[in-house]
């Protein structure tokens, strides 16, 4: 069976904030996530509900059956955004210009549920959302320990920009970009 491909701006997405949430407990119920606070599910929480209001807030979710078995979402990224003005240098000089012109997507989360995972649905929701995304580069963070989700990103064309933490508490993530798919 083929997933069903839904999109929501930020209104909408809060009608499904509790299905989004549950995937993520799923996904992040992991040793290595389970005992450190900024993975916790009330942190996600507070951290997607401060996203719905932001410019150009989207989630793409794919069901099966009714059900949300992975998701994307992201919003235009803020050129002010610490963790992006952290790279200073690292960032092609093309990307800092595009960022203060509005035309950088930050693709915040992408999960899939680990029975859906290997069979390329990462892939398709991630191509989903920046198919029609009106920005021309796409950014992200990825955690430098998650060597599955890592791997990915440079196969699907990601260049890395640097290391990046999100807050005290968060692990190092690479910062990454992939060039204009246009």
């Amino acid at each position: 069976m083929f997933p069903e491909f839904q999109r929501y701006d930020g209104t909408a997405a809060k009608e499904i904030t509790d299905e989004l949430i549950d995937v993520y407990a799923t996904v992040y119920d992991t040793p290595a996530y389970t005992d450190n606070p900024f993975f916790s599910v009330g942190s996600f929480r507070d951290r997607l509900e401060a996203a719905f209001p932001t410019e150009g807030f989207e989630t793409v979710t794919a069901r099966l059956n009714g059900r949300i078995v992975g998701y994307v979402h992201g919003a235009t990224l803020p050129a002010d955004k610490p963790w992006w003005t952290s790279l200073g240098s690292r960032r092609p000089p093309s990307l800092s210009q595009l960022a203060n012109e509005g035309n950088v997507f930050w693709l915040r989360e992408l999960m899939v549920l680990p029975q859906a995972q290997r069979q390329g649905l990462g892939r398709k929701i991630h191509d989903s959302i920046i198919a029609t995304r009106p920005e021309t580069i796409t950014t992200l963070t990825c955690i430098v320990d998650n060597q599955p989700a890592h791997d990915a990103y440079l196969r699907w064309g990601y260049t890395i920009m640097g290391q990046i933490k999100h807050a005290s508490e968060s692990p190092l993530y690479n910062a990454m970009f992939l060039p204009s798919q246009r």
